[in-house]
């Protein structure tokens, strides 16, 4: 399921119009962003050991990314970048969905949290780089990868970290986040395309026509005993990092 929506010059209208109507719900952890709830604590770890060993820095550390800038691209009401905040981070969201950056503003003004949300096209914002960048689950929703890609890349500053997510294109992923997650309502009907669907290798040749080097990916796979969980299988979802070549 997406996080969000993103760059106007690359995000098709529609799936902005789908994420902002989604925008009430963001924060519900049994509404319609349920998934994202349960794929949350997942990514996070990934992303906090990927954190550990770009900058080699105190593995028992509460904020490891404190004195640093986090940009994260297709915000959606936040349920990143609030985690990000309390890991020390100064944060920068934006999302092409008003609603959504509504939302977060919101929800991050409730938790304490200052977190500077933007509602825009990524590049005509005028941001400048940041230490970590990350899009959860967006570039599947994007029409022009090669631009939201290098788009991502020059807001990454020299010697940062990006983490990038997304569903894998094959046949599971197929029949389990399109067919059955939408028939089961476990996200909402539309949300996935997936002819849309971006493959590792397709991903990683995007990364590397951006001037970044990739990491090995990590699959982000279900059962029913352990759940959502990281794993060597990347046939449904999967998550990678990235930096400058």
């Amino acid at each position: 399921m997406g996080d969000a929506t993103v760059a106007n010059e690359t995000i098709r209208p529609q799936e902005a119009a789908h994420f902002g109507a989604l925008a009430a719900e963001w924060w519900d952890p049994k509404g319609s962003s349920a998934m994202l709830h349960k794929l949350n604590p997942v990514r996070l770890a990934f992303i906090r050991e990927a954190i550990d060993l770009h900058w080699a820095g105190d593995i028992h550390s509460v904020k490891p990314l404190a004195g640093k800038s986090a940009l994260d691209v297709g915000c959606g009401a936040g349920l990143l970048c609030e985690p990000l905040a309390r890991l020390g981070a100064n944060v920068t969201g934006v999302d092409a969905a008003a609603e959504n950056v509504a939302a977060a503003r919101a929800h991050a003004e409730g938790s304490g949290l200052a977190i500077d949300y933007r509602h825009g096209e990524l590049g005509s914002l005028g941001l400048g780089q940041f230490d970590l960048v990350t899009s959860m689950e967006v570039i599947e929703h994007v029409a022009d990868k090669q631009a939201f890609v290098s788009g991502l890349a020059a807001h990454l500053a020299p010697g940062g970290l990006m983490v990038l997510s997304t569903p894998n294109r094959t046949l599971a992923s197929r029949a389990l986040l399109v067919g059955a997650a939408e028939a089961l309502g476990a996200v909402p009907k539309g949300t996935h395309h997936w002819e849309d669907f971006v493959t590792p290798e397709e991903l990683e040749e995007l990364l590397v026509a951006a001037g970044l080097t990739v990491g090995t990916p990590k699959g982000i796979s279900w059962s029913p005993t352990k759940g959502l969980h990281l794993s060597d299988d990347l046939a449904l979802n999967y998550i990678v990092t990235a930096q400058r070549a």
